[in-house]
């Protein structure tokens, strides 16, 4: 379970990384065909959003990375993100999912936390 959380939260940090988000191509390996989010403003995003519309470029940092295995091939990771651009913080929830061999984001949530 260590070599997948590792695994995992190697993803989470390319999935919030100026590098990936900026790229379209980049994030279209991240992401599920079938992937949506529930933004921390509640607007939800499909992938097709994300590809067209583009996707939030912010510097930010993760912190508190847990897993919960789900399903032999499904898997729920939280954590924390310190958003130094938009200066403030939000918890994260992920559910990941394997298909042909690899690992791609099929859900994701973020909720801002007040006060911080």
């Amino acid at each position: 379970m260590k070599e997948l959380k590792t695994h995992l939260r190697e993803l989470e940090g390319a999935h919030i990384s100026l590098d990936v988000r900026s790229s379209a191509e980049k994030l279209d390996q991240i992401l599920a065909d079938d992937f949506w989010e529930i933004g921390s403003s509640g607007i939800i995003y499909t992938k097709k959003d994300c590809l067209e519309l583009g996707v939030v470029l912010s510097e930010m940092t993760l912190h508190h990375y847990e897993i919960q295995i789900l399903a032999e091939d499904t898997v729920l990771s939280t954590y924390k993100v310190k958003d130094t651009t938009r200066k403030r913080n939000t918890w994260r929830s992920s559910i990941w999912k394997k298909t042909h061999g690899r690992w791609q984001l099929y859900f994701h949530q973020g909720t801002i936390i007040p006060g911080q």
